[in-house]
């Protein structure tokens, strides 16, 4: 029953992911019902921490991006990125990889890929490199970012257990950005130079090359003319002073307020921590700042949190019941399989996340069945790593934009579908992020 009801699930995950968007997260409920009402397993309760959290957090985001904070960020990462072009290959990376990290959401990778791409043509470096790397590490960092919705997920998920906020960064910021870095390093000379690809030759060739260039480089002087919006220095001052507030109070849990009662103390937990610091910090944006009101709730990054709460209730949900049912069985027969061969959970997530390409989706259908196999933390957490894999099938909205903003068509997806651009940088990544996060984790855990 334990394998025929799996079977149930990534059949449900097999088919959402056909469909996309909002229909995973239905599709999780489909599960529970069948679960429920067929098979007679006894509900979980639905994950209204994890839903809270990632809405907290999605509102302060929303908030900044309102404001005109997120447009700011991008003006800064076009300054740093200008300094140094001819290193734009290993820059770029490492910009994407921090901004996301700071703000939470890959989003903001899209308004520097024209400019990785200019800066990588005037500088005679096939764009291929950087965008492609860029693409990666703005999605590293979602699993090692303070206010991304699948941080969120996975504090959510593990906190019951003792696992701390302070605990998940630790081990995921060098571990991402390790990974960043080396795929930037070894892909420094992927693919043939910009001067002898055939495809940026017949390009220059017609005469399109110039027109791409200059359609880039219009949107970026209306920028530049219309200037910085009011108030968005202030928003980001806010946005990051929430989640550097976060950190420390993840990191030293002593500096939040306690209760005693009955001889027990009790510890403000940090998802109810997370959750008022981004409702407060959400809050001081719209007072200080002054952003549309009504666009908070209709921005790209609400209807992405929207999203993920959706699946938060749907497969979260789903994994817990179907593990409630089957407690028994996985204690005495999975859990052995797993503890002696710990690297098949990050193979299993990787198939997942490549699957459902979501990073949130993915934490919230494996974290409670590897919590459920009483894991190591480091294994958990190093496993956690391999949901970065949405770039493996390159149908994800970040690899086609990638494909889209690339003028010189160096970026592309190959003959063979996976021989894509996104493939081997997405491959590096992974190895050295879940190797270092499983390393790190032993040592720290």
């Amino acid at each position: 029953m334990f394998w025929f009801e799996l079977l149930i699930i990534f059949l449900l995950i097999f088919f959402g992911a056909r469909v996309g968007d909002v229909f995973m997260g239905l599709l999780g409920g489909v599960g529970v019902a069948i679960f429920v009402f067929l098979f007679r397993v006894q509900p979980a309760s639905p994950p209204v921490d994890v839903m809270l959290i990632i809405l907290a957090v999605v509102l302060a985001a929303s908030a900044l991006q309102s404001s005109g904070g997120l447009n700011f960020l991008v003006r800064v990462a076009e300054k740093m990125l200008h300094k140094s072009p001819k290193n734009v290959t290993i820059i770029a990376p490492v910009i994407s990889w921090l901004f996301t990290f700071l703000s939470g959401t890959g989003h903001v990778v899209y308004s520097l890929l024209p400019i990785i791409n200019k800066l990588a043509i005037d500088s005679g470096i096939r764009p291929e490199r950087p965008i492609s790397n860029s693409i990666i590490a703005s999605q590293q960092a979602i699993t090692c970012s303070p206010v991304s919705a699948a941080t969120a997920a996975m504090l959510g998920l593990m906190a019951p257990f003792g696992v701390e906020l302070g605990t998940i960064l630790t081990i995921a910021i060098p571990s991402t950005l390790l990974g960043v870095i080396v795929s930037a390093i070894l892909t420094i000379r992927k693919g043939k130079e910009l001067a002898e690809d055939p495809e940026y030759l017949r390009r220059l060739a017609e005469g399109l090359m110039d027109e791409g260039l200059t359609a880039q480089a219009a949107p970026e002087e209306k920028k530049d003319s219309s200037g910085v919006p009011k108030g968005a220095k202030t928003a980001v001052l806010l946005f990051l002073l929430g989640v550097v507030s976060i950190v420390v109070l993840g990191l030293f849990p002593e500096l939040r307020p306690s209760w005693t009662a009955d001889g027990t103390t009790t510890v403000l937990s940090m998802a109810h921590t997370i959750e008022i610091v981004m409702l407060v910090c959400a809050s001081l944006i719209i007072i200080f700042c002054r952003p549309a009101i009504e666009t908070i709730l209709n921005g790209s990054i609400f209807r992405a949190g929207a999203l993920a709460m959706v699946c938060a209730f749907g497969l979260a949900w789903m994994s817990s019941t179907f593990i409630g049912g089957q407690t028994e069985f996985i204690q005495e027969h999975v859990a052995s399989i797993v503890n002696s061969q710990p690297w098949m959970l990050a193979v299993i997530m990787f198939i997942v996340a490549a699957l459902t390409t979501s990073q949130g989706a993915t934490t919230l259908i494996m974290i409670p069945i590897a919590i459920a196999l009483d894991l190591p933390t480091y294994i958990i957490v190093g496993a956690w790593m391999a949901v970065n894999a949405n770039f493996f099938l390159p149908v994800s909205a970040q690899c086609l934009a990638a494909i889209s903003f690339d003028t010189a068509g160096t970026t592309k997806i190959g003959k063979y579908v996976l021989n894509h651009s996104f493939m081997a940088p997405g491959m590096i990544n992974i190895v050295i992020s879940v190797v270092t996060a499983t390393l790190l984790g032993s040592i720290l855990t």
